[in-house]
């Protein structure tokens, strides 16, 4: 699962240098959390040239309630909810890294081990209210699952292109084994010794 990611400058670095002409209103600055229902960059696709888009995260759910965040990759082809925007419409969103929670409820942040941003593979859909954003999520891989067995399907930089423009690599890029990611928790295990 990913209910909260953040953005930071380095962030904001790397949508500047993805995106050729990159609107003020998306200009990052200081590190920023971002929440379910909060506006945040996206990168999409125009004419064969990324580009840069604030969207909302959360389709509506049903009957209007809870907000739709993620969906997972290995079924989001078979749901009429997701099934024509992941075709059509996949965005990759910027993060500096993610948060989980333990079954503790002890916050974790992942993040790449070198510190560069993460490309978490998403789609978007218009809907009455504005265009809005879902993240795509796996199996936790070795780097997560003793915290959570789900994660962000994540790209590398060198599948942005792949994942946003070629339609064909979408369901390759679906079952895909995210990366090994850098753990940190505010909380230290500390162990008492008895004599």
């Amino acid at each position: 699962m990913c209910g909260r990611y953040y953005i930071d400058d380095e962030t904001a670095r790397e949508l500047e240098r993805l995106v050729r002409h990159l609107d003020q209103r998306l200009k990052i600055s200081g590190k920023k959390d971002i929440y379910p229902s909060n506006q945040a960059p996206v990168i999409t696709g125009y004419q064969n040239e990324f580009s840069a888009e604030l969207f909302t995260w959360g389709f509506p759910g049903f009957n209007q309630k809870k907000l739709i965040i993620n969906a997972r990759a290995e079924t989001a082809l078979e749901k009429r909810t997701f099934k024509e925007s992941l075709l059509n419409h996949r965005c990759a969103v910027l993060a500096g890294g993610f948060y989980e929670w333990n079954k503790q409820k002890e916050k974790y942040t992942f993040r790449r081990p070198d510190k560069s941003p993460c490309y978490l593979a998403g789609f978007y859909k218009e809907f009455q209210d504005g265009i809005r954003f879902v993240i795509l999520t796996t199996d936790a891989n070795e780097s997560m699952k003793d915290v959570h067995h789900r994660m962000p399907l994540i790209l590398n930089e060198a599948e942005l292109d792949a994942w946003i423009f070629d339609d064909s690599q979408t369901e390759l890029i679906l079952h895909k084994v995210p990366g090994t990611l850098h753990k940190e928790t505010e909380y230290e295990q500390q162990m008492l010794s008895f004599l």
